[in-house]
């Protein structure tokens, strides 16, 4: 009998040696990409969202915007020429969760900051179909009649801050001042407008 029948025949001893392979698989995947900044170190200029963009993101989680929407740029020329520069790494330090997204209904938002007015997302974001005739996605005609909650902003920032985010006291102090008199639509299109800069040069 061979020493692989006898593994075969032996299933404890089978299972040992997968949970053996599997780990060390897997340790040699993963244990390497600690040790590479290109994926632990944020890009040069990037900033944590601020009080609006952070609460804008939220409304976007909330929204489902991200079933539609991916934010994550493929490195292939089809992507790039369309989109422009493939998303990196230290792109993402600050989102968490991570809003990829792997389904396009809609385009790719990684780089749409910058590239619309906000009066652009505000005619698109309550009806799409002023901008893009034959767009398919629904409007949000409450956003811009819906008052901004700050009631839990700084304690947000607070947890976020735990995790790694560079907040100083004065911009946590000063977040409910920010959405002020701000509207849910306003928040949304911080947001938007934040989104692929740090890289919009490359």
């Amino acid at each position: 009998m061979t020493f692989q029948e006898k593994i075969e025949q032996n299933i404890g001893l089978l299972i040992i040696l997968v949970i053996c392979v599997i780990s060390v698989g897997g340790l040699v995947q993963i244990v390497p990409l600690f040790f590479q900044t290109s994926t632990t170190l944020p890009v040069e200029g990037l900033k944590p969202y601020n009080a609006l963009q952070l609460s804008g993101r939220d409304i976007y989680i909330r929204e489902g915007c991200v079933g539609c929407h991916s934010q994550m740029i493929r490195p292939f020329r089809a992507e790039t020429e369309r989109y422009g520069h493939y998303s990196t790494a230290g792109e993402f330090i600050y989102d968490r969760p991570f809003l990829w997204g792997s389904k396009r209904t809609g385009p790719d938002l990684q780089r749409v900051g910058g590239r619309y007015s906000d009066a652009w997302h505000i005619a698109h974001l309550t009806n799409p179909r002023d901008v893009v005739p034959e767009s398919i996605m629904p409007s949000y005609p409450w956003l811009g009649k819906t008052k901004l909650d700050s009631s839990d902003i700084q304690a947000k920032m607070e947890g976020l801050r735990y995790l790694g985010h560079p907040y100083t006291d004065e911009q946590i102090r000063n977040a409910p001042k920010m959405l002020e008199g701000k509207t849910e639509l306003d928040a949304v299109i911080a947001f938007l407008q934040s989104l692929g800069t740090a890289l919009k040069d490359i």
